[in-house]
Formats: C-alpha cells, structure tokens, sequence
C-alpha cells in the first residue's frame, strides 16, 4: 500500500481525499498557492507545500512544481483530484517518468478520451451508441454548415477539447450558424488552446445520465450504476442524484454494460465516467441513449455513489493505484436507497449568480448533527476566505435516504438550515429547486432550470418570522435572560420572556410595544402582541447585528429606535420597564460610570427575574428606579447618557 500521498489539488477535494488517506494510514502532502496559505487542507495535512502565486496557472497547473514537491518531500504518489492536471496526459507520464506512482488512468486512456471527436470514433467501433452528428476532420466552415443541415435543426456545436460547458453552442437555424460556429472556436481557443468541433443532433428532451466504471491492473472492469445529473445551469451541474429516476432494470442493465465496454476499450485502470445524453421525451429507454465523453478521473459528484454503494471510491483508487485488485466484484455490487447531492456554490443568486469572495465570517448548517445519513463535503471553515482564483464551491451537501422523496425532503431541509455571511451563497435557490414539482415527480431534464429560473429565485426581504425571530432575541439579550455573547446561535427557546407575557396585559398601557429592526435597506417594526414564541428561525449575534437563517437565506439585521417598552433599553439611553413587576434590585447609583452591558436594574415578574443592561458605555443621569418598588409597562426606570465621542465638536 502507498505510504504518502502529494495531493496536487486544493480545497473540497483535496480534503476528502486526505480524510480517506488517513484513515487507511498514509500521510498526506498539501500544495498551496499564495492564496491557500491558511487553507483547510494545508492545515490539515501531514505535510504543506508551497507551490506559487494565486492564479492556478502558476501554481496548481505548473506540474514541474508539483512533481519537485512530492520529491521534496518524499511523497511516493500523486492524486490530482478531479480539475487542475487530473485529465493531463502529459502530467500523469511525467509523475511515471519521475519514478512516482500515479494515481489515475494510464496517460493512453487519459489520451484517447481526451478528444471527444476520436473517443466517439472509438465507442462506434466498440459497440456503445454515440449521438448522431459529424466529427470529420474537415473543419472548414462550409463543410460543417453542409452537415449542420443533414442533421437538421436544432444542432449542438462542441469544442472537440472542450469540456466544463466551454466551448459549447445550440443552433437554432441556419442564419444563427456561421456566428455561433466563431464564438464557439472563440471560447475553445482560449479555454483548450484547440479551436476544432464537432457537430451533434441536439436533443429536445435531454437527461444527463453517467455511470461510474473502475477498472484495475488485473484486467478488471466493473461499473458502480448510474448516476443523474440533468439539473444544470448554463451546462454546469447543479444537484445531482443516484440511481437515475425512473430507470428501470433493462435500460440500466443496457447503459451500464455500454460503459463497462467504453472502458474496457481504452484499457481502463481507476475511477472514470462515462457521460451518456438520454432522450427523455418518452422516457429512459436504452436505443435513445448516446454516449458523450469519458471523464478519465474522479467527478466531483462521485459521494452519491459511495452512498448507494458502501464503496469508498478515494480508497478503491488507492488500492488500484497500489497495484491491488478490485474489492469487489460486479454480483457483489448493488444500489441501496438513494442519495442526492447540492453544490453549495459562493454566488450571489440574486445578482444573476455573479461570485461572491471575501471573508467567511458565518458558516454554519444548523441541526446538522440531528440529521442521519448526510454529510459536508467541504474545504472551507468558519473564519476562512472565499478567493476569487478558484471555483466558488462552498461544500457539497450529500444525503442518503430509502426513498426519492425522504432525500429530497432531507436535503431541502439541510439547505434551508445553511447560514453564510458575509459570502452569499446559492442554498435557497437549492431549497426551492428541490421543491420545485417536476423534480419531485422525477420529471427532470437539462433545461429545466432555465425554465423555472424566475421562480426559484430567493426572496430578497426577511419574513415576518425572522423579524419576530429577531425581535425575541434582541428582547432577551436586553433584558439578560440570555448570554450576551457574539457568535452565540438561538432558535425555539420556550423560556422566552414573550411565552412568560403572552396576552398578559394587567396595568399595561394600550400602546403596543414595538421593536423596530433594520435589514440594511429599510426599518421593519415587530408588534409584540403578533409574536409567537413558540416557532423560531435561527439567530446568531454578531458584531454587525442578528443573523437570522431562513429557507437557505441568511438576513443581517441591527436595531433601529425603539418605542417605550421595547427593549428595556431605548437609543436614547432610556431603560424602561419592558413589563409590570417590582424592583427588587439596583446595581448602580446615580453619576455613576456604567459600561454597555452592565446590569443596572433586576425585575421579578410572574415569579422570575429579569436583569436590564446598559445598552451602552455612559454615565447614570437620571434613576427613578427604588429597590422594593412596583412598576408598570413603561416606566422609566435608568437614563444612561452616552460618553461623549471623543470627536465631538470637530469640523
């Protein structure tokens, strides 16, 4: 068995792959750019090393660097993950030619599925269904506009190189085709340094459908079933499930053994993909499906298999990669339940999904360790930093049910619980596509987010819950019936002062009492009387006011100004009583200097205790309050006068 592993990745995936290596005894090498000096898999890692600058270009894909790493440090194998080099041929001889072990395909496999005009050439021969279309070498624009034609319109254009939903254009008519065709070999050139396509019939009903093969040195090639991936967005996948809905057993039986024949083709040693488009317009069936391309490393959505499976993919490719044969073998092999997985991405959805970087103050999935069968496939913790070199993946939210529908619904709760702040994140845009009819129904297709993207776009302003949820702890960390702590989280608290007063209305004045709260755009006034205490959204403090999570959208909140009674402790330094009661305890005396948070006054009402704090540092102007008396809604009870600003009378 390898004994250390150079991981030549970054964040999520290098991560897992070390939390697999560790378990099975093998120390672990990191690489990092500038901007991962403070990662989580540089600090989780037996060893680090640096490889260069920020931009991935000259560090995660200089492989002389990655190479001179594991020598440095003695490492005896390389995984590159999925992305960066993991599809390089000329990096996986290189490592070979270095004298280290490689933890991937051959570089001939990796080759020959490398261009996607020669590896459909090589399923034909091989006997797996590829989509009807052209990939001749006559690459003059009036040769593929002639064969654009025979196919018939709509077609798809694709760059032979490409890969990742580059370089890819749908052509509706003939006048569209000549513009399309030049942007197209635009966006290749500049992506793969390959400016060659190839023409496919598109298809009107599309699913994306992809089985998981593994082969070794032995001659063994098994599949690990399929795996659907139909929700994308603009050709990048978005949530993605095992097995594929609505697949019964001769279909998958037909799609399943294509693969194994594709792999077998190429000779194939580790973790591949082999990517087929389905033409769902009357379901799956097995004579309309077509195989795409070969993926030669390990998807980022391989966790959904490893859930259906029992398999620990990272480990099976270590052992392969060790010289050993396959755990198991194809009979042993079989689905259990179902899993789905989200991509939590670091976007601003409501912007038109534009990336958002900077610091990862809050990230928190709350219930997280209530909920069986999930898990975080992350690189990222509280406290890190989003960069804006790398791919916006936050985490990948995995969970494993009986059924569809107990996955759906478990997973549409899971995004609903994610807090992320200052970073916005996608997780409500999750939640409502999760919810959203026709993938419930299992009714999926490539183009169904574009369809209902209005409606699955999140809401912009916090619901009357998160005010009141909000107002509840505001109204709590003022009276000092719960910590006064930053960064302390609450939800559901039945000992709330609102459940002790609701409807108690003796020697209250007629006014309602109001919190008025701020979500950065606007004021947002919070009735007391409309408060039910017993149904609560989570809320944590920060320095910057209340974070309060909401189907998958995290809301910033601060105080504004408050009416009598609100808080116990108004922006004008008024404490008053928030309820009837009797003073039974004064902490402070007259003139006296008082910091924010100091308790100054203790009421007992309806048999408990209830401690007011200053709101700010000040001094005590004024302190109607006497120990032993009764006081009513309302009175005032403290004046702090705020200290004066130092700045004061300046300008």
């Amino acid at each position: 068995m390898i004994a250390s592993l150079l991981i030549a990745n970054r964040g999520e995936i290098a991560y897992r792959i070390m939390r697999t290596a560790r378990r099975m005894g093998v120390r672990t090498v990191a690489v990092y750019s500038d901007a991962d000096a403070k990662a989580l898999h540089v600090r989780e890692a037996d060893e680090a090393v640096h490889i260069g600058p920020s931009p991935a270009r000259e560090s995660y894909l200089v492989g002389e660097k990655i190479i001179a790493a594991a020598r440095a440090t003695g490492a005896e194998a390389i995984h590159p993950g999925y992305g960066f080099l993991s599809e390089n041929a000329e990096f996986a001889q290189a490592v070979i030619d270095a004298g280290l072990i490689w933890v991937g395909p051959r570089p001939a496999s990796i080759t020959a599925m490398g261009l996607k005009d020669a590896a459909k050439k090589l399923m034909q021969e091989a006997g797996v269904p590829v989509t009807p279309g052209y990939m001749g070498e006559d690459q003059s624009e009036a040769r593929l506009a002639r064969e654009a034609e025979k196919i018939g319109w709509p077609v798809l254009i694709k760059a032979v190189a490409g890969g990742g939903g580059k370089g890819m254009r749908k052509v509706e008519a003939a006048g569209d085709f000549a513009d399309a065709l030049a942007s197209c070999r635009r966006e290749a050139e500049a992506a793969f340094g390959n400016d060659e396509v190839l023409l496919e019939k598109w298809i009107t009903n599309p699913r994306h459908i992809e089985v998981q093969v593994f082969g070794d040195t032995h001659g063994n090639v098994v599949h690990l079933f399929e795996r659907d991936c139909s929700l994308q967005r603009r050709h990048q996948k978005v949530i993605e499930e095992a097995p594929a809905p609505g697949m019964d057993e001769a279909t998958r039986e037909a799609i399943c053994g294509a693969a194994v024949r594709a792999a077998k083709a190429v000779d194939y040693v580790g973790a591949g993909t082999i990517e087929f488009i389905a033409d769902a317009s009357e379901g799956l069936r097995a004579d309309r499906i077509w195989f795409m391309e070969m993926n030669t490393r390990l998807q980022v959505e391989h966790p959904v298999t490893e859930e259906v499976t029992g398999v620990d993919l990272v480990e099976w490719q270590l052992r392969v990669a060790s010289g050993e044969a396959l755990p198991l073998r194809q009979e042993e092999l079989a689905i259990d339940g179902w899993a789905i997985e989200a991509r939590l991405y670091a976007e601003d959805v409501a912007a038109g999904f534009l990336p958002s970087t900077g610091p990862l103050k809050h990230f928190a999935i709350h219930g997280l360790s209530r909920r069986r069968h999930s898990r975080v496939e992350t690189g990222v913790q509280k406290g890190d930093h989003i960069s804006p070199f790398y791919d916006p993946m936050i985490a990948k939210l995995v969970v494993h049910a009986d059924t569809r529908a107990d996955a759906i619904s478990n997973l549409s709760e899971m995004c609903e619980y994610v807090q992320c702040w200052p970073v916005k994140c996608n997780a409500q845009f999750l939640a409502n596509l999760l919810a959203e009819p026709d993938f419930e129904s299992g009714n999926v297709d490539t183009g169904l987010i574009g369809r209902r993207l209005d409606d699955l776009l999140p809401q912009t302003e916090p619901s009357d819950l998160a005010l009141q949820s909000v107002a509840m702890v505001a109204v709590d960390r003022a009276l000092g019936t719960t910590a006064d702590s930053i960064g302390d989280t609450y939800i559901d608290r039945p000992g709330s002062p609102w459940s002790w007063l609701r409807g108690f209305r003796a020697n209250a004045s007629d006014r309602p009492t109001i919190v008025r709260l701020n979500d950065g755009k606007q004021d947002h006034e919070v009735r007391f009387d409309e408060i039910d205490a017993n149904t609560a959204l989570y809320v944590t403090v920060e320095d910057e006011g209340y974070l309060v999570s909401e189907g998958g959208n995290t809301f910033v909140l601060t105080e504004a100004r408050a009416e009598p009674g609100a808080t116990g402790a108004a922006s004008d330094g008024a404490i008053l009583s928030p309820m009837p009661g009797r003073v039974i305890a004064v902490a402070v005396g007259e003139g006296e200097a008082v910091a924010k948070g100091d308790k100054l006054v203790t009421l007992e009402a309806m048999k408990m205790e209830h401690s007011l704090v200053a709101p700010f540092d000040g001094t005590v102007a004024e302190l109607p309050a006497r120990e032993g008396g009764q006081v009513s809604e309302g009175t005032l009870l403290v004046r702090i006068e705020p200290v004066p600003s130092p700045l004061a009378g300046e300008g």
